[in-house]
This record gives structure tokens, C-alpha cells and sequence, in this order.
């Protein structure tokens, strides 16, 4: 059983509007993802902190701060909660107590925070200590990615899971429950063995969408990313998880969306969908704040 449960905001950062929305039309997404000079939209980095019996669970690290000053500009990246250990700390985590990382993939804005820069120079792992969940298909497509999604993977943010001297890894194959309380779904629409998660907290079903359904913004079937290998797989899967979401009436865990990270949906017509209540955070849910 769920014990606690926090999103933590590990930055802000910006993507480009066109390469977030495929094939729909500026003046259409601009309406809920307003685009800054540089065509950019505002984004978040959304981890979870999850207590379940003994393990402290953390779900995807963010971007890090292994980004030089013209990376920085380039993604906006912005860090005003401070590091993701530090956000830890601030919610009185330790965080090398943190027991397991899971991984929706290994993307440089979900796993960038797996490693950082130690004191000598050299590369460490963030969380030395922690056992490390990953889809195996992505674990293998991550090593030997297309050249059309080469730049998402970066080695030096996963390269010591593993690893002699490195955090332990496991890899899943499929749907997989850990500790009797997450489920991990794979999704293979954005890249092979993307997983989201799905789990019961405060009375609540929350799925947690990762690069399914980025931001609120992306609800629509069609309204697709550029960066996904197979958007029709996408359009499927979303549906699948839209229907499932109204019929079982779930909470979504949206990742990237830059304002509010929890919502509830309703249909708007065939095959359309609309929010139905948003928050910032997932007790906010139960207050008056539907559109």
C-alpha cells in the first residue's frame, strides 16, 4: 500500500511548439501551449516520490544539471526548486535513502538526473544506492537507437546502471507490478518500452503518462508529438488510456504539463476529450476546480 505521496517540479525547461505537436497547426496548439520568441513552450519535469512498505520510490530524475551554458539557453532549462536530491531533502527525504528509481525511459529529460558530476570530475550516480527499473526494450534501444532519435539518448546519464561499480539494474519485460502497489505499462508509441505507471493513493487511481500524453495540451487523439517514432501506435495507446480514464474514472499524472500535474477527464464527443477538473497537485483534485 501507498503510504505518501509528492510530485516534485525538478525544472522547467522549453521544446519547441512545432517538434510538440507533429502536424497540428500553431494557431490551434498555441491556445493551451502559448509559444515564447524562439517558438518554444513552457514545460516541467515532474517526478513522483512514492512510499510503498520499505521502499522509498523515486519515478524518472528530470533533466539534471549536466547542461552547459548554451544548452541551457537552448531548452530554457530553469531550476528555481533547486536539485532533485535538494527537493528530496526539502520534503524530509533523504536521499540516499531513496531504495528504487523507476524509469518511463531513458530520455534525457527523464533520466538526465541519473548521474552527476562528482567532486573529482568524474561521473557518479545520483542514487548510488537505489535499484533501478527500466523496460528492457528500452534498455536495449537506448544503446542502438535510430539516427532520427539518437540526440534523446545520452549515454553519459545511464551508462554506470550496471555497471560493476554502479546501482543495480533490473529489467522488465512487459507488464510488471512492483511491490504490490505499482504497475508498470509499456507503451511503445514515443519509443520502444516507454512504461507508464499506474496506482492507488488517498482513494484514488492515478496514472502517471509520461510521454503519452505530455501536457493537458495533448489530449486530442491527433495532437501528437513530431518526436514519436510511431504516432499512429500513440493514437491508439492514448485512446486506450482516455476511455479506460473516463470509464474507471482515473486520476492522469501529467509529466510536462507546466502548471497543473494532475487531472480528471470527460468525453467532449466522439472520440474527443476535454479536462474535467486540474490541479497543481493531486489533493487539489477534490476541491472546485473544474473548467
Amino acid at each position: 500500500m501507498i503510504t505518501r505521496f509528492e510530485a516534485l517540479p525538478e525544472c522547467r525547461f522549453g521544446l519547441d511548439g512545432g517538434a510538440m505537436f507533429g502536424i497540428v497547426p500553431k494557431p490551434l496548439w498555441q491556445r493551451s501551449n502559448p509559444a515564447d520568441d524562439a517558438n518554444r513552450i513552457a514545460m516541467t519535469t515532474r517526478c513522483l516520490y512514492i512510499e510503498c512498505g520499505a521502499h522509498r520510490v523515486l519515478v524518472d530524475t528530470g533533466m539534471g544539471d549536466k547542461w552547459s551554458e548554451k544548452e541551457r539557453s537552448i531548452y530554457a532549462v530553469e531550476r528555481p526548486a533547486g536539485p532533485l536530491r535538494a527537493q528530496l531533502a526539502a520534503i524530509g527525504v533523504d536521499p540516499d535513502t531513496i531504495t528504487d528509481v523507476v524509469l518511463t525511459h531513458l530520455h534525457f529529460d527523464h533520466a538526465g538526473g541519473l548521474t552527476e558530476v562528482g567532486a573529482e570530475g568524474a561521473m557518479v550516480a545520483t542514487f548510488p544506492e537505489a535499484t533501478h527499473h527500466v523496460q528492457r526494450e528500452n534498455w536495449v534501444w537506448a544503446h542502438h537507437p535510430s539516427r532520427r532519435d539518437a540526440g534523446s539518448y545520452r549515454r553519459e546519464n545511464f551508462a554506470l546502471l550496471g555497471a560493476p561499480d554502479g546501482p543495480d539494474l533490473v529489467l522488465h519485460d512487459g507488464v510488471t507490478t512492483l511491490f504490490d502497489a505499482i504497475e508498470l505499462i509499456p507503451c511503445h508509441g514515443h519509443t520502444p518500452g516507454m512504461q507508464i505507471l499506474k496506482f492507488d493513493v488517498g482513494g484514488q487511481t492515478v496514472v502517471y503518462l509520461a510521454d503519452l500524453i505530455p501536457t493537458l495540451g495533448h489530449l486530442q487523439l491527433a495532437w501528437v508529438m513530431g518526436y514519436d517514432l510511431h504516432p499512429l501506435v500513440t493514437v491508439r495507446e492514448k485512446h486506450e488510456v482516455l476511455e479506460n480514464a473516463i470509464r474507471n474514472d482515473w486520476v492522469l499524472a501529467v509529466e510536462h504539463d507546466p502548471d497543473h500535474g494532475f487531472a480528471r477527464i470527460e468525453r467532449a464527443g466522439v472520440e474527443k476529450y476535454r479536462v474535467a477538473a486540474r490541479s497543481a497537485d493531486l489533493a487539489g483534485l477534490d476541491g472546485p476546480t473544474a473548467d
